[in-house]
């Protein structure tokens, strides 16, 4: 029996949702992001500017916590506090938070006796906030001036907005890992988040900088503290209770990623791991009419873990055939097909070229387009690292035990800039 079947899924996949993606975030770019009257520097004039508190959940953040509280506190917003959780540091965290309350003025924090994971950190900081509207970012993450204000056009806008998801950019691009990243932002996460938002919904927030109304939180029960990834998460309860998630890309938030193997394999896996925690936790209930504009986010995912199995087989019996024989019509199998790879190779190219078009407003760098000479790199390293961590992150959620508390870990950050 022939199984060209399965190779054909294997390449077309990524071939038609690049396209998928490419479309929708074009439409996206010219139905919203375009005409939006501002930049990441000068937010849309609006007569509505309510308070807001800026949630910073930390642990183990000595090293990053007075520049991201310095930041923080530069937003050009009239109104905002900043609410710092310390969930059980045990570097000097706590001791630096303390210290920072007397420079600056808008700072409070919260001290927990112990580590009780970024889920809990953030209820905490929640039910310690007095204003309605929450912008929560990590305890390593750089607000743009700008970005409170983006966000806060969009809570602001309507009652049934409940949260806003922005637009995190990478600062450490010394190494071809972090140059990798870079292009995958932009030619991948954000431009599927566009294409998620113009067909109905969106399936993460991210955790890194996002904005919430404390009501629809109140409804679903704030962040889960036994999921993985706790954004992802309340990106599906909030969606599920009707609640509309934005995607303003131009709320612009600085982060470091991984720059080892080792660290971006975590960190994927993690990922990975949550979406499927996710998926499997709300599948039963997406089943409903009145939900329908989930379908596409749920669809679209259960393919992708179809794919990174369908991968994973012809991987298996690619390497299998190498070393015995294969039955009739096995023996066929490659993991480079020939004129499939080239229209894959260059629809990847392309793909790039679009999101890295629309993206090079947001980069101060102006040598932003040398990055897409790295992107030829992308199919190879960030596909077999996405079927990878897919193929583990299965069995890892399924196995999990039933209301695991989900802690932190101090993930990698690169490599940093020297100092000048």
């Amino acid at each position: 029996m022939s199984i060209d079947w399965l190779q054909d899924f294997v390449f077309f996949y990524p071939l038609v949702m690049a396209w998928v993606w490419m479309i929708g975030g074009t439409w996206y770019y010219y139905r919203w992001e375009g005409r939006h009257k501002g930049d990441p520097d000068h937010p849309p004039a609006t007569d509505r500017t309510p308070p807001c508190s800026i949630l910073i959940p930390c642990f183990n953040e000595a090293e990053n916590v007075r520049d991201t509280v310095h930041y923080a506190h530069a937003s050009e917003y009239p109104d905002f506090e900043i609410v710092a959780v310390n969930d059980g540091s045990d570097d000097e965290t706590g001791q630096i938070l303390d210290e920072l309350t007397e420079t600056y003025p808008r700072l409070r924090v919260v001290h927990l006796a112990s580590n009780q994971g970024k889920a809990i950190a953030l209820r905490t900081g929640a039910l310690a906030a007095r204003h309605e509207f929450l912008i929560g970012i990590d305890g390593d993450a750089l607000l743009h001036p700008g970005a409170v204000a983006w966000m806060m056009f969009h809570l602001a806008s309507g009652p049934r907005v409940g949260a806003v998801t922005g637009n995190p950019r990478i600062l450490n691009r010394s190494t071809l890992l972090g140059r990798l990243q870079v292009g995958e932002f932009s030619a991948t996460i954000g431009l599927i988040k566009r294409a998620q938002r113009v067909y109905g919904r969106i399936f993460t927030v991210s955790g890194v900088i996002s904005g919430f109304r404390r009501t629809a939180l109140d409804r679903v029960g704030y962040w889960s503290n036994d999921m993985v990834t706790e954004d992802i998460d309340i990106s599906w309860r909030l969606q599920i209770d009707h609640w509309d998630i934005r995607y303003e890309p131009n709320a612009l938030c600085y982060i470091y990623m991984p720059e080892t193997l080792r660290g971006l394999w975590r960190q994927r896996l993690r990922w990975a791991q949550g979406g499927v925690e996710t998926l499997i936790r709300h599948a039963a209930g997406l089943f409903q009419w009145n939900r329908r504009r989930l379908w596409a986010v749920a669809v679209e995912y259960t393919v992708s873990i179809l794919w990174a199995y369908a991968m994973f087989t012809v991987l298996i019996i690619y390497l299998v055939g190498l070393v015995t024989g294969l039955p009739p019509g096995w023996s066929g199998i490659g993991i480079i097909p020939q004129w499939a790879g080239v229209i894959l190779g260059i629809t990847a190219l392309l793909q790039f070229l679009v999101s890295l078009l629309i993206d090079r407003r947001y980069e101060a760098d102006r040598r932003f387009f040398r990055n897409y000479f790295w992107v030829i790199w992308y199919p190879l390293a960030f596909w077999l690292l996405s079927m990878a961590t897919t193929v583990v992150a299965l069995p890892k959620a399924i196995l999990k035990r039933s209301g695991q508390r989900a802690r932190w870990v101090s993930p990698d950050r690169g490599l940093r800039p020297p100092e000048e």
